[in-house]
């Protein structure tokens, strides 16, 4: 079985790019490429096909961690059925995402009993006492937000890895 995960922010420029960069290396470490597969996607259009931000790129570089190829998409419906796990990085970004999955006929698929998980990032690190992933598109603070990254992709990369040792 394999695993597949959605990291999802307003434009796909920052954050969601970010952690998707950050657990596909992570994944790589683990040795873990064949089992477990990671994506980003925006709610908005904005940034269509454009690169992860400076801002993104430079604190990845810093951590030589591969940002190549990555051009910002939007999440369409599709995305429900083909990942296992679609994390949101603020609770806005969760709404208009479950706003598109009611929208898509497919409220049902959320707490079905099935494989799929849909949650806030923060909910991964519930000791920072933070809803949201702070938006560094608007405040610079990509370093803080390399920090939450990080540390919450690890704690997704235990939970998938147990997930899958479970099936």
């Amino acid at each position: 079985m394999k695993a597949r995960i959605l990291f999802v922010c307003l434009g796909n420029i920052c954050r969601s790019p970010m952690a998707e960069a950050v657990m596909r290396h992570q994944v790589e470490q683990a040795g873990l490429s064949h089992r477990i597969e990671v994506d980003s996607a925006g709610t908005g259009d904005w940034h269509l096909g454009h690169p992860p931000h400076e801002g993104t790129r430079k604190q990845l570089d810093q951590h030589r961690i591969s940002h190549q190829g990555m051009k910002a998409r939007l999440v369409i419906s599709d995305d429900f059925e083909s990942f296992d796990y679609i994390v949101c990085m603020d609770t806005n970004n969760l709404r208009d995402v479950r706003k598109l999955l009611n929208d898509a006929g497919g409220a049902k698929r959320e707490g079905d009993g099935s494989q799929k998980q849909l949650f806030t990032f923060m909910e991964l690190l519930p000791d920072k006492a933070m809803a949201d992933v702070p938006d560094p598109y608007y405040d610079g603070n990509f370093s803080f937000v390399y920090e939450l990254v990080d540390n919450g992709c690890k704690e997704l990369l235990k939970r998938v890895q147990s997930d899958l040792d479970m099936n």
